[in-house]
């Protein structure tokens, strides 16, 4: 049969879920992702903290093994406590900071570069869509890190210190998830934003980190200035180690109340939001 006398016929085949598209996208960015050897070593990097914390949990519960170095006299010193799991996310909070700047700027800026986005949005694909599976790459990567090693770690103290610790300590679980899964989508924002509004990744990158850096250098000029505290509310880092403390039950630093923090955190994400839905758009319209 000649080609001009096949007439258009509509696809008539078995279509995949509408999740199943979504991680489509992120299945591909993982995989070109952990071929990039930066990112594989600073993988590696963020999971030795999480390994010697996982070694000062096992002394602490088997002091006996220090004895002979003075243990009695240590039992007080290596408690693990609210205070423990603080040091653990602050640390881990740097390194998801240098990873999210080294994998997010990849993830929208090469499609704005390339006008590749009327391609990807003529599919039954929505902006939310996009950002949530270019989202999705990042909560992935970031989760590696963060909450999945922090509650490891404290099902690890549960099952050696017993049930009676657990169900004094349970809301500390809650705490490190909730507390990282906060500061994931606080990442996750700055890094999509930063990708979206710079075309070449490694400005992007450097713009992710000034924004953190940036930040705190401000909010530390406006407390000295004028001689007040609330400039603490400019410096997310700051204002996550507020929400952190009081959700972890230590002692919460001067300045800010948490509600405060949260309710200055989630205005920014929306700041945030509002930029990168006005950047991903497929035709912009000039008048």
């Amino acid at each position: 049969m000649a080609v001009y006398k096949r007439g258009y016929e509509r696809y008539d085949g078995p279509l995949t879920s509408h999740t199943t598209r979504l991680l489509a996208m992120p299945r591909f960015a993982w995989a070109r992702l952990m071929d990039q050897k930066l990112v594989v070593i600073l993988l590696a990097l963020s999971m030795l903290w999480p390994l010697l914390c996982g070694g000062f949990i096992y002394l602490a519960n088997h002091l006996s093994l220090l004895q002979g170095f003075g243990g009695n006299d240590l039992g007080k010193m290596v408690e693990i406590n609210g205070k423990f799991f603080l040091i653990f996310m602050n640390t881990q909070a740097v390194f998801s900071v240098l990873l999210a700047a080294l994998t997010g700027p990849g993830l929208i800026a090469p499609d704005l570069a390339n006008n590749a986005l009327p391609l990807y949005f003529s599919r039954p694909l929505t902006r939310l869509d996009y950002v949530g599976a270019r989202m999705a790459v990042l909560v992935g990567l970031l989760s590696m890190i963060t909450w999945i090693p922090g509650l490891f770690l404290f099902i690890m103290q549960s099952s050696m210190a017993g049930g009676t610790w657990f169900a004094a300590n349970w809301s500390l679980g809650v705490a490190i998830v909730g507390g990282f899964l906060l500061w994931i989508a606080l990442l996750s924002m700055v890094a999509l934003t930063c990708s979206a509004w710079v075309k070449w990744r490694i400005v992007a990158g450097a713009l992710v980190l000034g924004f953190f850096f940036i930040l705190a250098g401000v909010s530390q000029m406006v407390n000295s200035i004028l001689r007040v505290e609330f400039g603490t509310l400019i410096n997310p880092t700051r204002a996550m180690y507020i929400i952190w403390s009081a959700m972890l039950g230590v002692e919460v630093p001067s300045g800010p109340t948490p509600w405060e923090c949260v309710s200055v955190l989630a205005a920014l994400v929306v700041v945030l939001a509002m930029i990168l839905e006005r950047k991903l758009r497929p035709v912009e319209v000039i008048s």
